[in-house]
């Protein structure tokens, strides 16, 4: 290696270990439960500063569970997803108020089609900040809404990951089987987001505020 082209590879190094402890120091993560996990993790993985979104379980005291035991009930966890963020490009102020309105956060029992504990809304806190964060964004919706929000601000506990089938659901190319016949994995997702009512009920709530429904 000559002496110009080694100044100029060590620089690259250090420029490459910069960029990269800049992008740790900026990475964040908030946990939301708000129904179905496969539309919460495809509604915020369309959001700039989102780096991605993961689809588990959480709030219950049931270690490692399966996506069947969770659905039957019994586990007290919920379906959650992790979502992972840049918090140089978008706050945590910014992302509870999404989801507080990508949802109907008025509704104790489940959500939209899907009934039962594991499908309730909560927000899953990690530290005071987020808990402040939290409570802020909740008293707007309240107030925007002009409804009481009975959407919990909880403490985080251990989140399990949901099987690899269950990640980015939405634009899975595989085929499934349904009551539509043999279907592509993401059909099968726009087909029962529709059925289930979704969007129709969050814009009924929220109208232009919405930013997801029908999206």
């Amino acid at each position: 290696m000559t002496r110009t082209v080694r100044p100029l590879f060590l620089s690259l190094l250090i420029a490459l270990g910069l960029s990269i402890h800049a992008m740790r120091a900026d990475a964040a993560e908030i946990i939301v439960a708000g129904g179905c996990f496969w539309c919460v993790e495809a509604d915020f993985e369309k959001v700039r500063g989102v780096r991605g979104a993961e689809s588990g379980f959480t709030g219950g005291k049931v270690a490692n569970p399966t996506y069947k035991q969770v659905v039957r009930g019994g586990t007290g966890h919920y379906e959650a997803v992790r979502i992972t963020y840049n918090s140089g490009q978008i706050g945590l102020d910014q992302l509870y108020d999404l989801f507080f309105r990508s949802v109907d956060p008025t509704d104790a029992g489940g959500q939209f089609c899907d009934r039962g504990e594991s499908y309730r809304t909560a927000i899953f806190v990690q530290d005071n900040a987020q808990r402040q964060a939290a409570e802020a964004a909740k008293a707007r919706a309240e107030k925007d809404l002009g409804r009481k929000i009975v959407t919990p601000i909880l403490n985080a506990g251990p989140f399990y990951l949901a099987g690899p089938e269950h990640q980015d659901y939405y634009k899975g190319s595989s085929r499934v089987l349904t009551r539509f016949g043999a279907i592509r994995q993401s059909d099968a997702y726009k087909r029962y987001r529709e059925a289930c009512g979704r969007d129709q009920r969050v814009r009924q709530l929220w109208g232009d505020a919405a930013p997801f429904a029908g999206s």
